[in-house]
């Protein structure tokens, strides 16, 4: 389960339905991205992967960045057809959980703070309740993980219907630039095989959002 009450990275195609097309394609990416990234797929999610829709051909897809997002995505279909989830299990855990340190944070704020005075998780734990978004007594994760903050994202499209401007503003605030640092520090540990194909189809989405966001 999420760190945020109210919200589940495993419904990964959940309250899509009265969305339009293309809201409804960027809430599902961001549930898939933060299922990914806070537990290591199982069988039953492996299955779905390798059954789900989500692009035609590649070719089919007319812009360069959709093109090379198809492509990631393909990628990890094909990865999906030998997985086993306890080898994706054992990866997980050597990448971000430990023992001893992790070889990745997944912790967003990690990336992004320059200063000793800076605390950019506690200005994200005050946009969470300006969004009524509370984290779950349960949770031991903060709310920076990697998972928390794509959940978050897909919450305000699918559930809360954000305007595009307040989407923006938090994604360029609290995602974009710790989510690609994220990525890049994955693609780069000797450590990740299917994580490192997960983490570039998130780095391209992560582009391609950014993108789209300044056209807003």
């Amino acid at each position: 389960m999420s760190a945020l009450e109210g919200s589940d990275p495993a419904a990964v195609g959940a309250d899509l339905a009265g969305l339009a097309p293309e809201d409804a394609a960027r809430a599902a990416f961001y549930g898939l991205i933060a299922r990914l990234f806070y537990a290591p797929p199982d069988q039953q999610l492996l299955g779905q992967l390798l059954h789900m829709d989500v692009f035609n051909e590649a070719s089919q897809v007319a812009d360069v960045r959709g093109k090379k997002l198809a492509q990631a995505w393909a990628a990890i279909v094909v990865a999906c057809r030998s997985a086993f989830p306890v080898v994706l299990e054992n990866e997980h855990t050597e990448l971000f959980i430990g023992p001893g340190k992790a070889e990745v944070t997944p912790y967003l704020t990690h990336y992004v703070i320059k200063y000793a005075t800076d605390n950019p998780l506690v200005e994200l734990r005050q946009q969470l309740i300006r969004w009524g978004i509370a984290r779950r007594e349960t949770a031991h994760e903060p709310e920076d993980h990697v998972a928390g903050i794509c959940e978050t994202m897909r919450f305000a499209i699918a559930v809360q219907h954000r305007a595009l401007d307040e989407q923006k503003a938090f994604f360029d605030r609290f995602l974009y630039r710790g989510g690609v640092a994220f990525c890049d520090a994955v693609t780069a540990s000797s450590k990740a095989n299917f994580y490192r194909l997960a983490a570039t189809f998130a780095r391209e989405f992560f582009d391609l959002e950014r993108e789209a966001f300044e056209m807003v």
